[in-house]
C-alpha cells in the first residue's frame, strides 16, 4: 500500500476544503470497500479525509412526510431504524441482505452508494480494465462473466454494480444530496449512476470534490407495501447475482401503482419502467407479472454464461409480485 495522509474533517464544509486542495483525496466513511480497493492498488490515495464524525448521522421525518437518511448513518442503524422498518420495508431488508453484521456496523450510507464493482478483472491490477485504466479492454466479455450485466452493458464494460441499499432506493425515488465548495445540490438516484456507454470509468454525475450529505425519500404510502428479494450463490454474506426491490399498489384486485428496480443485472440499479408500464391498469396476476418482466427483459443482452440470470430475473418477478399481492388482497 502507497503512503498517504490522513486528516478528520471537522464539519461539512471543512471536509469539502480538504478535498478541493488535493485532487488526489478520499473521503473516509466506513472504509470498507475503500481500504480494500487501497490494498490491492486500485485506489492510491494521497490522502484520507474522515467524515465519519460529521453531523450526518440522523433519520429524520421531512416535512412532506418522507425520510431524510444522513450520510454517515451506518448500515446497521439504517436497517433498524422503526420508520424505516415500517413505512420502507424493502429498504431494510435489502440493507440486511448485504454484507455481514459486522461490516454494516462500519459501512455508511455514503459510502454504500459509492462502493465500486466486484468484478474480479477490475480488482486485479495486473489485468486490463476499462473501468480502472479507460481504453486497455474488458476481459470479462470473454472471460469469466457469470454474474455480469444482461441489461445496459456496453462492449467497454460489463461489469454490475454491487449495492443492495442502492437497488431499493432506486425504488423509491430517493435523491441524492451533497455539498460542494459552490454550495449545496441534489440529484435523483435515477440520475446519478451513469449509463457504462464507453465511458465506464466515469460511474456517477456527482461534481468533482462533492461530498454526498444524505438521501431523501420521497413520501409513499404505498412504500410500505414493498419487498426486497436477493438470490445469490451461498446463503449469506455473498453478492446478488440477481435481486429486485418491489413496490404494489392492487385496488380491485388491478395494480394501482408498482414501482421495480432490479440489481445486479447492470452497472447501476436498473429502474425497471418498461415493467412497470406494462402493468399499470392490469389484473394483478401472476401471468401479468410474468408478462411485464417479460416485456422489460426483451432489451436483455446477455453473454454466453450469464444468459440464466434473464429466467432468474422472470421468475424473481413474478415470485416476489405475487407475494405482495397475495399479502395486499387479505
Amino acid at each position: 500500500m502507497k503512503e498517504f495522509g490522513y486528516q478528520r474533517a471537522a464539519d461539512v464544509a471543512g471536509a469539502v476544503a480538504l478535498l478541493g486542495a488535493d485532487p488526489d483525496a478520499r473521503y473516509l466513511g466506513g472504509g470498507t470497500n475503500l481500504v480494500d480497493l487501497m490494498k490491492s492498488g486500485v485506489e492510491r490515495p494521497a490522502r484520507l479525509v474522515d467524515v465519519r464524525e460529521l453531523p450526518l448521522d440522523r433519520v429524520e421525518s421531512t416535512p412532506e412526510g418522507g425520510l431524510r437518511i444522513g450520510a454517515t448513518v451506518t448500515n446497521s442503524d439504517l436497517a433498524a431504524h422503526p420508520d424505516v422498518r415500517r413505512r420502507y420495508p424493502a429498504l431494510a431488508q435489502a440493507v440486511l441482505a448485504g454484507a455481514s453484521g459486522q461490516l454494516r456496523n462500519m459501512a455508511t450510507v455514503g459510502g454504500n452508494l459509492l462502493q465500486r464493482t466486484r468484478c474480479a478483472y477490475f480488482t486485479d491490477v495486473t489485468q486490463p480494465c476499462n473501468k480502472r485504466v479507460p481504453g486497455s479492454g474488458c476481459p470479462a466479455r470473454t472471460g469469466e462473466h457469470r454474474g455480469h450485466a444482461i441489461l445496459g452493458a456496453s462492449e467497454h464494460c460489463v461489469a454490475v454494480h454491487p449495492s443492495d441499499m442502492a437497488v431499493a432506493l432506486a425504488a423509491f425515488d430517493a435523491v441524492v444530496t451533497y455539498e460542494t465548495a459552490e454550495g449545496p445540490g441534489e440529484v435523483p438516484l435515477a440520475d446519478f449512476y451513469l449509463p457504462v456507454g464507453d465511458t465506464p470509468h466515469r460511474e456517477t454525475a456527482l461534481p468533482p470534490g462533492a461530498l454526498i450529505t444524505g438521501v431523501t425519500l420521497p413520501p409513499a404510502p404505498t412504500a410500505a407495501h414493498s419487498r426486497y428479494r436477493k438470490v445469490r450463490e451461498r446463503a449469506s454474506y455473498a453478492f446478488a447475482i440477481g435481486s429486485v426491490a418491489a413496490v404494489l399498489d392492487v385496488r380491485d384486485g388491478l395494480v394501482h401503482d408498482v414501482r421495480l428496480a432490479f440489481g445486479a443485472v447492470a452497472s447501476r440499479p436498473w429502474r425497471a419502467r418498461t415493467a412497470e408500464k406494462t402493468l399499470a391498469g392490469r389484473p394483478a396476476t401472476p401471468d401479468a407479472f410474468a408478462a411485464a418482466a417479460d416485456a422489460e427483459l426483451a432489451a436483455a443482452t446477455p453473454l454466453p454464461d450469464n444468459g440464466y440470470k434473464v429466467t432468474l430475473m422472470r421468475n424473481l418477478v413474478v415470485a416476489v409480485l405475487t407475494e405482495l399481492a397475495e399479502e395486499t388482497a387479505r
